[in-house]
C-alpha cells in the first residue's frame, strides 16, 4: 500500500495524476479516463494565460480547453502558461474563484518552441529562477485557498539541470507540489527519463511533496517509481493517451490487488466509440471527426493491423468514415459472422 499524497489540504488518493496534455487532455478524453478510474487528480490542457484574458476582455467565449471544468467532477487541476506575474494571477484568481478549480497548476517545463522561444514560457524561464518565484507568489496570493503547483523539467540542458535549486525556489515562493518531469527542455521527450535526478530533489524539499513524470506507461513501473524512488506520487502522460485504463491498473497494483487485463478488441471498440460521442456533442460531426484523428490514431497500440488503422482514421472526415474505419479494425461479431458468410 502507498500513502496518499496532500496537495495544500487536498487528499490525492491514489497518488497517481493525470498529466495536462495540450491537444488531448480535453473534457471528452478526462471523461473517458474517469469512466475507467484509478485517478487521484485530473488535469485539463494548458491554457494559455494572456489569451484567457483577451477572451475575457473581449467577451468570447473561453477557451475550449476549459469545456466542461466548471460542471466537472473534482478534484481537478488546471495548468496554465505565460511569463508575466499579473496576467497569471489574473487567470489563476478566475480560475480559482469563478471555475472553482481543485488545484491550479503552473507550468515550468514545456519545452516546444511556440512556448519557449516565441513566448519566453514553460521552460524557457529554467532560466531564471527569480522570475518564477515572482510568479509563483503573486498566483499563489491570488489564487488563495486553492492550492498552486508548479510543473518543471530537470533544466534547460544536461549543462545546467538546475532542479533542485528551482524546486526550493518553488517551495519557498508558496506552491504547495512540485511536478519534474525527468528530462531536460532540450532533450524534448528523446531518450529516458532520468528518475535518479528526480529522486534526488527530494531532500531539499522541507514541506510539500515531489511528484515524478516520465516514461510511466506500465502499472509495474508506477509500482516501481513509488518504491524505488524518493517520490510522493507519479504523473502519467502520454502512456495514457493510447490506454487510458492504465491509470485502473496502476491504482490496482499499488492497492496489492490484480492488475485488471487490457480490454478486449470489443471492449476496446465501445470506449473509443464513446469518446467520438462525446467530442461530436460538443464540436459536431465535421469538427469531431477531424479532432477524433489524433485520439483514435493512439488505440489499438500493440494490436495486429494497427499500422493501417490509423492510416485509415486519420482520413476521416464524416462520422460514418469514422465508424466504417472502427467497424473495420474493430469488428463485433455479427459483423464478423457477416464476413464469413460472404
Amino acid at each position: 500500500m502507498v500513502a496518499p499524497l496532500y496537495i495544500g489540504d487536498l487528499k490525492i488518493d491514489p497518488p497517481i495524476l493525470q498529466a495536462p496534455m495540450a491537444g488531448f487532455t480535453n473534457f471528452a478524453f478526462r471523461q473517458v479516463v474517469r469512466d475507467y478510474g484509478g485517478v487521484g487528480l485530473h488535469a485539463t490542457e494548458m491554457v494559455n494565460a494572456r489569451g484567457f484574458v483577451w477572451m475575457d476582455q473581449n467577451r468570447a467565449e473561453h477557451p475550449d480547453r476549459l469545456w466542461g471544468v466548471k460542471e466537472e467532477t473534482r478534484p481537478l487541476a488546471v495548468q496554465m502558461w505565460d511569463n508575466d506575474p499579473e496576467t497569471l494571477a489574473k487567470v489563476g484568481a478566475k480560475l480559482a474563484h469563478e471555475y472553482q478549480v481543485s488545484v491550479v497548476d503552473i507550468n515550468f517545463g514545456c519545452p516546444v518552441k511556440q512556448v519557449t522561444q516565441r513566448a519566453h514560457s514553460g521552460s524557457y524561464l529554467l532560466q531564471y529562477p527569480e522570475r518564477m518565484g515572482q510568479i509563483i507568489e503573486r498566483v499563489v496570493t491570488a489564487c488563495a485557498p486553492v492550492p498552486v503547483t508548479a510543473k518543471i523539467r530537470l533544466g534547460c540542458t544536461r549543462d545546467n539541470m538546475n532542479a533542485i535549486d528551482i524546486a526550493q525556489v518553488v517551495e519557498g515562493a508558496g506552491a504547495k507540489a512540485l511536478t519534474v518531469h525527468g528530462r531536460t527542455a532540450k532533450e524534448m521527450f528523446r531518450g529516458h527519463a532520468d528518475w535518479e535526478s528526480i529522486s534526488a530533489i527530494k531532500p531539499y524539499l522541507k514541506k510539500i511533496p515531489l511528484i515524478g513524470n516520465g516514461d510511466l506507461d506500465s502499472a509495474e513501473k508506477v509500482v516501481h517509481a513509488l518504491n524505488n524512488y524518493n517520490v510522493d506520487g507519479v504523473m502519467i502522460a502520454r502512456a495514457c493517451l493510447g490506454k487510458p485504463w492504465i491509470f485502473a491498473q496502476a491504482a490496482a497494483a499499488l492497492a496489492g490487488q490484480p492488475i485488471p487485463p487490457d480490454p478486449t478488441l470489443e471492449e476496446e471498440r465501445q470506449c473509443l466509440l464513446h469518446h467520438f460521442d462525446l467530442v461530436v456533442r460538443r464540436f459536431g460531426e465535421e469538427k469531431g471527426a477531424q479532432l477524433m484523428r489524433k485520439f483514435a490514431s493512439r488505440y489499438a497500440q500493440g494490436r495486429r493491423g494497427a499500422k493501417q488503422f490509423r492510416h485509415s482514421v486519420s482520413l476521416v472526415s464524416t462520422a460514418q468514415e469514422f465508424y466504417d474505419a472502427v467497424e473495420k479494425f474493430f469488428p463485433t461479431e455479427k459483423s464478423l459472422a457477416t464476413e464469413i458468410q460472404k
